[in-house]
C-alpha cells in the first residue's frame, strides 16, 4: 500500500518512567521480548523518562542513525499524570524538531486503553477465585 512504511523502516519505543531499583525494569524487559517476537520486522526498543537508561532522545538518535523513518512511542504508564501531560509532549516535540525527517507518532498511555483495563480487570477477578 502506498504511503505505508515497510516494517524494516519502523520502530516501536516502549516509554516508561524509570526507577532507582533495577528490578522495576523486569516486566518492561519481558514486554519488550514479547513484542520483539510478535513484530519480527519492527525494531522494538525501551526508553525511560528518568532514573534509568536509555533516555528517549538517545533511543531516537540511534534509530535515526539506523535509518528508521517511522517511530511509534507507546507510553507504558497506567494513567495520564503530569509526566504524560507536560513532560512527554515537550520531549516528543523537541525530538521531532531534532529529527524532522523521521515520523514520530505517539499512542495514549496503555492504561487508557479499554482492552488493557479489561485484561487487568480479568486478572483481578481471577485472583479472588484462586
Amino acid at each position: 500500500m502506498a504511503g505505508t512504511p515497510s516494517p524494516a523502516s519502523q520502530a516501536l519505543i516502549l516509554f516508561a518512567h524509570g526507577a532507582r531499583d533495577a528490578r522495576w525494569r523486569e516486566p518492561f524487559d519481558r514486554l519488550h521480548g514479547k513484542l520483539t517476537a510478535l513484530l519480527p520486522g519492527c525494531d522494538v526498543r525501551l526508553a525511560f523518562l528518568e532514573l534509568m537508561t536509555p533516555a528517549l532522545p538517545e533511543v531516537l538518535a540511534e534509530l535515526a542513525a539506523d535509518g528508521r523513518a517511522h517511530v511509534t512511542i507507546v507510553p507504558v504508564f497506567f494513567g495520564q499524570g503530569g509526566h504524560l501531560r507536560r513532560d512527554f509532549p515537550a520531549l516528543v516535540e523537541q525530538c521531532r524538531q531534532q529529527y524532522p525527517d523521521m515520523r514520530i507518532d505517539t499512542a495514549t498511555a496503555v492504561g487508557e486503553s479499554d482492552s488493557v483495563l479489561d485484561a487487568i480487570a480479568a486478572y483481578c477477578a481471577a485472583s479472588i477465585r484462586a
